[in-house]
Formats: structure tokens, sequence, C-alpha cells
């Protein structure tokens, strides 16, 4: 296990509260005044204006206050597990604290507990801001098993590209948790999983695409000169139809800024490398975050892009 990190800024149990000298009718006063929020019985957070805004950001502090509590001991899992893990979880609700207990026990927790049951052997544990919590390996496929294909397929590519899985500890995780439920969807999520895919929104597309039934693309494909100098570096690319696609999102574009740069002039650059591209005979089919919400709009388009290609 990793050694548990300091205890969160934002947090203040009440035990320590206690020993600091406050009283319970002192802490009252204090959430009446707006400087604690309760977020579970017996912790509280600082004044909300020091809380941070990001819904990932919200659940962990509500992860790290919620399981000191627990009279029934629990490790963190599934998508609460994902959060402390950094992993992205989109396109999901977080409204529970997720845990898994080992058997037997009964019931599914409640409304601010949601409550698995499952054996975790040793290996599949890590401590996580000094809390018990499912590796990174067995937080993907119980994810997996348990979200939609697209919501898993995000929180996969990412484990995998950054370095915090593999793919054989995925399948090998499938493997030896048998015929449970949800396994088959998790297999599924794994076989898909690319680390090469950069962002939510690229894989999101590769997801759209998939769906599409379009031919699968490379993924960062470099477009060569003559000369052997590359081009272009591009998120899609299907050389059999000279056709490339680009996901564009505004943190992409603050990416490619340049010491001293506005958007403008990455705006500019990109435009002279999409016009060199089509000098060079390849198609260029662009989409944003709006479009991945109108699949078929994106699906015409690089079918028109595919036949102007193929010519």
């Amino acid at each position: 296990m990793t050694a548990p990190d300091h205890e969160p800024p934002f947090l203040l149990r009440r035990a320590d509260a206690l020993t600091g000298g406050f009283d319970d009718a002192e802490l009252a006063r204090m959430v009446r005044r707006g400087e604690l929020r309760r977020l579970q019985r017996g912790t509280y957070a600082h004044s909300p204006a020091d809380l941070p805004t990001d819904a990932a950001a919200r659940h962990r502090l509500t992860v790290l206050a919620t399981m000191p509590g627990l009279r029934v001991p629990a490790v963190v899992s599934h998508l609460s597990a994902a959060v402390l893990h950094g992993l992205p979880v989109w396109g999901v609700l977080l409204a529970r604290v997720h845990v898994t207990r080992r058997p037997p026990v009964s019931g599914t927790g409640s409304t601010r507990l949601r409550q698995h049951v499952a054996r975790v052997p040793e290996n599949h544990l890590t401590l996580v801001d000094g809390v018990e919590t499912t590796s990174v390996t067995r937080t993907v496929v119980d994810v997996a098993r348990s979200v939609p294909f697209e919501s898993a397929v995000v929180l996969a590519d990412h484990a995998l590209r950054s370095g915090s899985t593999t793919r054989q500890d995925l399948v090998d995780c499938v493997t030896r948790m048998g015929r449970i439920p949800g396994i088959r969807a998790a297999a599924r999520v794994v076989d898909f999983a690319d680390p090469l895919s950069e962002s939510v929104g690229e894989s999101r597309s590769r997801v759209l695409i998939h769906r599409l039934g379009l031919r699968p693309p490379d993924l960062q494909v470099r477009v060569r000169r003559r000369d052997g100098s590359v081009m272009a570096r591009c998120d899609f690319g299907w050389e059999v139809h000279r056709t490339l696609g680009e996901f564009d999102g505004r943190v992409k574009y603050g990416r490619l800024l340049g010491p001293g740069q506005e958007p403008g002039d990455v705006v500019f650059r990109e435009k002279r490398r999409e016009d060199e591209l089509r000098d060079h005979r390849w198609q260029v089919v662009r989409w944003t975050w709006d479009d991945l919400d109108r699949p078929r709009g994106v699906g015409d388009r690089l079918l028109r892009a595919f036949a102007r290609g193929g010519r």
C-alpha cells in the first residue's frame, strides 16, 4: 500500500475540535453562521467560500468525511475510488459515496452511501489520502461493470494513458473476478480502451465513431512531408480515406499557446496547418463538444470526407 497523505485542510473532525477547546454548541453556532458546513456526522468543512466548486473535488471531500464515521468496515470503491485516484468521471452522478464490504452483509446503503458487496483481495487495495481504497486496476473494472460504456471508456483510457494500470492488469482482473454482474460489459470496455486517447473529448469521439459503425481510426497520427518533417499531428486518421479528424476542445487550444501568444495566434497557426494538409490532398474534419451530442452530423461529415479523399 502507499503511504497515507496528510489530512485535507478543508476538513474539521468533531473529535479534533473538542480536543481543541470547542464544544458541540459552538460547532452548531459556527454552522448556523456559515463558518462551517456539516458534511457528514462528526465531520465539517470550513467556510463554503473555501470549498472546491468542481463536483469531483467536492465528492472527494465527502468521501474523506464519510469513511471515518462508518460503523461497519468498508473500502472506498467504484466511482468514489475513481475520484480519489484522480480519474475522470464523465457523465455520471456523484450523489452517493461508493464503498465495498465483504460478505456477509445486507442492504444497499442509504441516501448518502452506496454499498457494494464483494470479496476484495489484498492486492486490489491501496491507501489514498489515508483511506483504504480499491486499486486503480480494480476501480476501472468495477466502474466499467456499473456505468454506461462511454463513461467507462473515458475513465479506462485515462488510466492506461497515465500508466496507472496496464491492459494486461485489467484483463487479469476481469478474468479473476469470474462470472459476476457486469463483467462482460467491463471486458468490452477493457478491449476498447486505448492509451493513445489523450482527453475526455477524444475518448468520447472514439465511442461516437464506433457507434456509427465507421472504420476505427488511427490515433495521434503524424502526417509527414516528402522530406520526412512532421507537417501535423492529428487526433484521428484514416489513411485509406486520406482523412484526418480533430476534436476541438478549449483545453487543447490552451495547451497549444506559446509564451506571449494569444488564442487568435493559435487559431491562425491551426488554419495554416490545415491549409497545408489540404494542399497535400488530406481531408480534415473537425468537431466540438456540442457536436458529440449530435453524432449523425459528425458521421455525415466524415463520410463526405471519405468520399472526397477516395477520389
